[in-house]
């Protein structure tokens, strides 16, 4: 596992598993050369053929290839990692090969553009334990004259002699988010994106490429886009079968502008490589989350069991009434209480408050203080709501200030869920909303916040300023995101942070890196989560995923599961409990403690072990599997019962082979757990089962055993 430069000037990184390979060449072009398996010797790379395919006139003269730079204005028309126009109008770039620069497991491509004046850094961080590779640009200016960059991917890379590749990538809507698309990749441009200023329900920066691959074989490429606003993706396949990928900022209405002596880094997009399936991408994907991205003050805890007064209560938040539903969280066994919307300001419902971050005096009388004072008497830690991004007209901020909204003059001003969103990357509301955060947190015993970000942007502009200038409002305002959440984690190291927005609306590797926790979905009914958890876990590991168990008949298509289907789904991440606790019956309150009781002896295990999305044979039976090194989980839920079938049978993953298992009542190997598997009965429709498996005896069976040879 190394970088290696090769003669010939062509480079090699290496992971575990993975080798990805470019060359310079002919012009100084960066040409992707490989990406896939490690290969046994420096002489195997050497030997890779030139990956440029001569075709005819009507092509480039250097020839038909793909690259991990491209620049605007040659004879390579898919999708420009780079394009930039100087001050003067310069709008052609022709980057030239400078040097390398290697730094531990860092590799920078050095380029240089005599046109416009441009230096661009392709930057590759090897995070070799997990075949993955970051790559980003840092572009600078080093002219005399201000360029304005009108795109700049962080992301660019080919894919050759893989034909018929199956494309997976994320779709859904508010309550149906990440809905897993599988589509063949054929001919022309398939583009994946946000325009929305926010990672969106729609889409996400994730996508897989195999072809023949399954959930335990095969070979898959795939990738995240470590940033929380607009983004996109592209693949496009040429008429000789290469695949070019690309990725980054969204170019659409995006502009930055560099002045003389002034840079710019790209956030990060991810590559990884898994030779063994879905299943090893994700074992990959979800370490690499909790061991790279995650805060490293969580890396190594259990997430609580949280409880979220939001379906209770909504907008009736009173200090009595959250004293009652803090006797009862703490009484099933809950750890961290968390207060949601309508404790601050005029806010009795969505139409008022927002933006007046000053606790209800007639909620709150004596301030948040008692309660939270409360809480943590019944050995409970306390988390609170926030939306700092957005403003009521109802309140008190936007009739003082509004013009801290996006807005052009003339133009309608749109509002969705009666608010609008704060421009803050201007730096007055930056500072506002970090002075009210910092503020809140300094004066109360918070160890929770619950992030939310309930709207897409609209009306983009900025009165005054150029169309250039407006153009980078985008990222202002992701920039300014982030910097405020790396300063509330530098003056309050203790506070854990939720990243929400309208539920699975801002989830990305670049959010990741600043919160401990995501709201998956606003959707909490219990078969609708198994499918939007099933496919999330594709790409994002359970420890970080919020799961509710709330009331029946749920609030979103009335319908009524029984309390145990209700936590079993829950279970498979960071277990919450979010209905009105104050409605369930004892016997509901009883069962609720046993569940929550049966997930702390399972919870770590969840949270990091490894995760199998088994298959039920015949039947839509959903099932999970979470393995560590002293246990193994079950979590299931049975199909609704047809045509008088009441059992499914199915196969576990990822055990060895000659260990002994306990299972419930019987001792069972491995091997015939994975080859034989288990049978369930069940007697109501999606009935829940969750079975822990622990291994009893790791030594090889006396019948196996041979003498050692000498």
């Amino acid at each position: 596992m190394a970088i290696l430069e090769l003669p010939n000037q062509r480079f090699v990184l290496e992971g575990q598993h993975v080798a990805h390979v470019v060359t310079i060449g002919q012009h100084g072009k960066v040409l992707h050369t490989y990406f896939g398996a490690r290969l046994p010797y420096p002489s195997d790379y050497e030997a890779l053929p030139n990956p440029v395919l001569a075709h005819s006139s009507f092509e480039s003269p250097d020839g038909v290839a793909v690259y991990d730079f491209i620049p605007f204005g040659e004879m390579v028309y898919t999708e420009p990692t780079l394009k930039s126009e100087r001050e003067d109008g310069q709008r052609i770039s022709q980057f030239v090969f400078e040097r390398a620069e290697q730094s531990g497991n860092g590799l920078i491509l050095w380029l240089f553009d005599s046109l416009q004046e441009l230096r661009v850094g392709i930057k590759y961080d090897l995070y070799e334990t997990y075949d993955m590779i970051g790559r980003s640009l840092v572009i600078e200016n080093t002219g005399t004259q201000s360029v304005r960059l009108t795109t700049a991917q962080s992301f660019a890379m080919g894919i050759l002699q893989r034909p018929d590749l199956n494309l997976h990538h994320f779709a859904g809507t508010w309550t149906g988010e990440f809905q897993k698309q599988v589509t063949p990749l054929t001919s022309g441009r398939k583009t994946i994106d946000s325009r929305r200023g926010v990672t969106s329900h729609q889409a996400n920066p994730w996508f897989a490429l195999e072809h023949g691959a399954t959930e335990s074989a095969g070979e898959v490429i795939y990738g995240h886009f470590a940033y929380s606003g607009n983004w996109s993706m592209h693949f496009e396949q040429d008429a000789f079968g290469f695949v070019q990928l690309s990725g980054g900022m969204n170019e659409f209405d995006f502009s930055w502008r560099l002045e003389a002596g002034q840079h710019l880094t790209t956030p990060e997009f991810y590559i990884g490589y898994a030779p063994d399936g879905f299943a090893g991408m994700s074992a990959r994907a979800h370490d690499f989350q909790r061991d790279v991205i995650m805060p490293e003050s969580d890396r190594n805890k259990v997430r609580p069991v949280l409880y979220n007064s939001w379906e209770a209560t909504y907008f009736d938040v009173t200090e009595h009434g959250q004293r009652t539903l803090v006797d009862q969280a703490a009484a099933i066994g809950c750890e961290l209480f968390v207060v949601d919307d309508g404790w601050f300001g005029e806010r009795n419902s969505d139409q008022a408050g927002l933006g007046d971050w000053v606790v209800n005096p007639e909620k709150f009388p004596n301030g948040l203080t008692p309660l939270i004072d409360y809480v943590k008497q019944q050995n409970m830690s306390f988390g609170l709501w926030v939306e700092p991004e957005m403003v009521n007209p109802d309140s008190n901020l936007y009739r003082t200030h509004p013009d801290w909204i996006y807005h052009s003059p003339g133009a309608r001003r749109t509002t969705s869920r009666n608010q609008f969103v704060l421009n803050i990357g201007l730096p007055e509301v930056e500072q506002f909303v970090f002075r009210m955060m910092d503020e809140l947190l300094a004066t109360h015993a918070i160890d929770y916040i619950k992030w939310d970000m309930n709207r897409a942007f609209s009306e983009p502009a900025l009165p005054g300023a150029t169309p250039a200038e407006q153009q980078e409002l985008w990222k202002r305002h992701v920039d300014a995101l982030y910097r405020i959440f790396d300063r509330l984690r530098v003056c309050h190291p203790e506070v854990d942070f939720e990243a929400c927005a309208g539920g699975g609306g801002r989830i990305d590797l670049g959010i990741l890196k600043r919160t401990e926790q995501v709201w998956t979905s606003d959707n909490t009914d219990p078969l609708d989560r198994l499918t939007i958890q099933h496919d999330f876990s594709f790409a994002y590991n359970a420890k970080m995923m919020s799961c509710w168990v709330t009331d029946g008949p749920n609030w979103l298509n009335g319908r009524n599961l029984p309390l145990a289907t209700r936590f079993v789904s829950s279970m498979q991440g960071t277990l919450g409990i979010g209905g009105n606790l104050s409605e369930w019956t004892t016997e509901e309150l009883a069962e609720a403690a046993e569940w929550i009781a049966t997930y702390k002896t399972i919870r770590e295990t969840v949270q990091f072990g490894r995760q199998y999305r088994l298959k039920a044979d015949r039947v839509a039976a959903s099932l999970m599997q979470y393995t560590s090194n002293d246990q193994t989980v079950i979590l299931a839920v049975a199909p609704m019962r047809k045509h008088g079938i009441g059992h499914y049978h199915f196969r576990l993953a990822g055990l060895e082979e000659t260990t002994l298992y306990q299972v419930e009542d019987r001792q069972l190997s491995g091997a015939y757990l994975m080859q034989q598997g288990l049978t369930w009965n069940y007697t109501n429709d999606y009935e829940a089962r969750c079975l822990r498996i622990q291994p009893v005896h790791r030594s090889i069976p006396t019948s196996e055993s041979k003498e050692p040879i000498v």
